[in-house]
C-alpha cells in the first residue's frame, strides 16, 4: 500500500499511456480496409525512401529485404495475412511514387543525396 501511495503518479501515467496505445490500436483495427491499406502504403513510401537513403542505388534485393524486415516489425499481424508477392507489388507501387517524387521534388533529391553522403563518411 505504501508503494502505491508513494508512486501514484507513475501508476496514473502508465495507465494513461496504456489507454492511449489501446485506443490507437482499436481505432486502427476498426478503420475500413481501404483506410488501413492507405496507411500501410504511406508507411511503405517512408520505408522505401529510408532504404534508398541507407543502401543507395544498385541494391534492389537488399532494399526489398530491408523494407520487408521493417514491415514485419511494424505490422506483424498484417505480415501474417499478405503474401510476399503481394507485399512486393505494394513496394513496387511505393517505388514508383518515390521515383515520381524524386523527379519532381528537389527537396527529396537533396534529402536522399545528403543521407547517402553522410552514410559513406
Amino acid at each position: 500500500m505504501k508503494f502505491i501511495v508513494e508512486n501514484w503518479f507513475v501508476i496514473v501515467a502508465i495507465a494513461a499511456v496504456g489507454g492511449s496505445i489501446g485506443y490507437a490500436i482499436y481505432s486502427f483495427v476498426k478503420m475500413p480496409s481501404d483506410k488501413q491499406l492507405s496507411k500501410v502504403r504511406e508507411w511503405l513510401l517512408y520505408a522505401v525512401t529510408k532504404a534508398e537513403k541507407e543502401l543507395g542505388a544498385g541494391t534492389g534485393k537488399l532494399k526489398l529485404r530491408y523494407v520487408y524486415d521493417m514491415f514485419v516489425a511494424r505490422f506483424e499481424w498484417l505480415a501474417k495475412v499478405i503474401t510476399f508477392d503481394m507485399f512486393s507489388m505494394m513496394v513496387d507501387e511505393a517505388l514508383e511514387q518515390m521515383r515520381t517524387m524524386l523527379d519532381s521534388n528537389e527537396a527529396v533529391q537533396k534529402l536522399i543525396a545528403n543521407e547517402a553522403g553522410e552514410g559513406s563518411e
